[in-house]
């Protein structure tokens, strides 16, 4: 037998075994060098995508979908993509062509699931609104995000902000990249909202916390609150109001006032 058709032979058995195989695993298995498996192919990947041509229809979503409830009841960080893979229904060749590893998947779940994502392009398409109309509605975009079809993606929220340090380095650099992005749009906006006279001043990252802060844990809390302390007023609502808490701290009047 050829050795191409050895490794494609073998690398079924082998995706089998191994959440991650390498393309020394794929190699060993077929009985032959690393150096003969990348002269038949140019890398792990390039297997993969011969294994599976075609992803079958909504694997994509399928997978994600899988994913982000695998997060919620586990965490990234103990999330097994062998398991992902039995879960959502897919092959592991299909898994590994979509997604080759935790940080491909990991920045496919913040832009398909997280609220980082609708609230850069609502702060990208409406940064010339005043305070008192854009930070209601950014912390009711984000609630709308965790909290969309009837699901809780809070599970999604917690692994970005507090499972950032227990991350592969690479799926590190992934969160650390989203959530860079949405806060350096947010720091903009309040530097120049506090210029403009709009917001009292105070160093922009606090201002930032403080907001962000109360509306992370109400979202975070939320379902506990309702389940356990009776908690029943809406989702947005809820939000909002915090969102006004914050702006009416945030009024110079406030200040001059006192």
């Amino acid at each position: 037998m050829a050795v191409r058709d050895t490794i494609l032979e073998r690398a079924p058995g082998v995706l089998a075994r191994s959440a991650r195989p390498t393309v020394a695993d794929f190699a060993t298995a077929a009985g032959v060098s690393r150096a003969s498996f990348y002269r038949h192919f140019r890398s792990r990947e390039a297997l993969l995508e011969v294994l599976d041509v075609a992803p079958e229809p909504g694997a994509r979503a399928r997978i994600l979908g899988a994913a982000v409830e695998m997060v919620g009841d586990q965490g990234l960080t103990a999330l097994s993509m062998d398991e992902l893979a039995d879960r959502a229904g897919i092959s592991r060749a299909t898994l590994y062509r979509l997604f080759p590893g935790k940080a491909a998947l990991f920045t496919g779940l913040i832009d398909t699931y997280s609220p980082l994502e609708p609230v850069s392009r609502l702060l990208a398409a409406r940064h010339a609104d005043p305070p008192s109309t854009l930070m209601p509605e950014l912390a009711r975009t984000a609630y709308r995000a965790v909290n969309s079809g009837g699901e809780n993606r809070a599970g999604l929220v917690r692994a970005l902000f507090f499972e950032v340090s227990g991350l592969a380095p690479e799926t590190e650099e992934a969160a650390r990249d989203a959530i860079t992005k949405v806060v350096g749009l947010l720091v903009l906006y309040l530097t120049t909202q506090m210029s403009a006279g709009a917001l009292r001043p105070m160093h922009p990252l606090l201002a930032l916390q403080s907001f962000i802060g109360p509306i992370l844990f109400h979202i975070l809390t939320r379902p506990l609150a309702e389940r356990m302390l009776g908690l029943d007023i809406d989702g947005e609502a809820a939000v909002t109001q915090l969102a006004e808490t914050w702006l009416h701290a945030m009024d110079v009047k406030v200040d001059g006032d006192g």
